[in-house]
């Protein structure tokens, strides 16, 4: 016979009590206000889309998204997927939202690297260093950036010589009138197992950064966390890529009388936008990057200067670790900034989404549809890179003990 248990272990045993929702529960009020409040939301948009379908439908205005399957009729100077005039408008935007996320990636990684670099520079010991980053930051800060998208529009189209004339790098690189030429592998098999190599050699690096961090902590002992995951892509790549045949054929631009032909080459307008994007958010990350060092206590620095620690690596295990809880929450909003302003891109011709949206806006009269196409580009973006700087955000977060 088994001794009677205490009635509060029993008490424990049992379930939770459900609790009984009224109307003076906190949680039941907060909940019915958030509901009332989706609904009135609800009932606002759905009055605009019926009062606007209705003044449509008695101005004889057509609406749908119908248009999106009909024969575009028009041109894109730079696509990154094979389009004609006689494919439909959703494949025209769809050409446009690509050429929006190429220059909003490229853009994206140059900015931030330039970005880290100036701010960083900004505490150089060297004052001619210093003097230069404060110097950018304030001149490119400072300046709207549509100007600066009109400046570097006129620089590539005006200042440069024509593409008969390029400038060139031992006859690899070529910058003209006609735009950026630089040579490009031939696609074969073997390119794709290098791919293939080079995100194992990705893997492998990460799970040599977590062994290593780990010896870190335990042990004090740092390891070079960066030779080996670079080592690790390069022969992994190297691997794959003789395994796939080692192809060496190369499409290199050649400058011809009246062009450069072969290659890869970006136009005037992409290196415009690019540029100036890159220029002006740059000057903001920069300061960004900046404050998020300088939030980190002296007395830190000092602690590391006790232990020895030289200055590369009190940046680097001391200081930038500490800094970037500052620094990614306004990165993020940069990030978003570099992708919006793109849409500026249209003052200088580039096909960008609005470009493309606006185009096709003119010819078939639904400004709607096409403004809500846009909408929506820009805010799946935005929430995508909200996403995943968040993510990163979680992962670099100082967890206290």
């Amino acid at each position: 016979m088994t001794p009677a248990e205490p009635e509060w272990l029993l008490k424990e045993r049992l379930p939770p009590k459900k609790r009984a929702w009224s109307w003076r529960s906190r949680a039941a009020r907060g909940l019915l206000y958030q509901v009332l409040a989706l609904l009135a939301v609800a009932g606002v948009v759905g009055f605009l889309a019926h009062n606007t379908q209705v003044n449509m439908q008695v101005r004889g205005i057509q609406s749908g998204f119908d248009f999106l399957g009909q024969a575009a009729g028009f041109d894109i100077g730079e696509t990154m997927i094979a389009y004609d005039p006689s494919q439909s408008y959703g494949r025209a935007l769809w050409v446009g939202v690509l050429n929006t996320l190429r220059v909003a990636v490229i853009g994206i990684v140059l900015t931030t690297v330039l970005g880290a670099l100036v701010g960083i520079g900004r505490f150089s010991r060297n004052a001619l260093v210093r003097g230069l980053c404060y110097g950018y930051v304030e001149l490119f800060r400072n300046v709207p950036i549509l100007l600066q998208l009109l400046m570097w529009y006129l620089f590539f189209v005006e200042v440069l010589p024509p593409p008969q004339a390029a400038w060139n790098v031992a006859d690899l690189f070529y910058l003209s009138k006609g735009g950026f030429a630089l040579p490009v592998p031939v696609w074969a098999v073997g390119h794709a197992w290098m791919a293939v190599g080079a995100v194992a050699g990705v893997a492998v690096g990460w799970w040599w950064r977590r062994r290593a961090q780990a010896m870190f902590e335990a042990t004090g002992y740092d390891r070079n966390r960066w030779a080996v995951p670079l080592l690790a892509v390069l022969v992994l790549a190297g691997v794959g890529w003789a395994a796939g045949g080692a192809p060496t054929e190369w499409s290199r631009p050649e400058q011809l009388a009246f062009m450069v032909d072969g290659g890869i080459s970006a136009t005037p307008e992409f290196m415009a936008v690019l540029v100036g994007l890159v220029m002006y958010t740059a000057s903001f990350v920069a300061e960004v990057v900046r404050g998020g060092i300088q939030s980190v206590s002296h007395g830190q620095t000092e602690a590391a200067n006790a232990l020895g620690l030289s200055r590369r690596q009190q940046m680097r295990l001391v200081v930038l670790p500490q800094a970037l809880r500052v620094i990614i929450p306004p990165l993020t909003n940069q990030y978003l900034n570099l992708t919006k302003n793109s849409s500026l891109a249209v003052a200088i011709g580039y096909p960008d989404v609005v470009s493309i949206a606006n185009t096709t806006l003119n010819q078939t009269g639904r400004a709607v549809e096409c403004i809500a196409i846009i909408m929506l580009v820009y805010l799946c973006t935005s929430l995508g890179t909200s996403a995943l700087m968040n993510w990163y955000n979680k992962r670099v977060a100082i967890m206290e003990r």
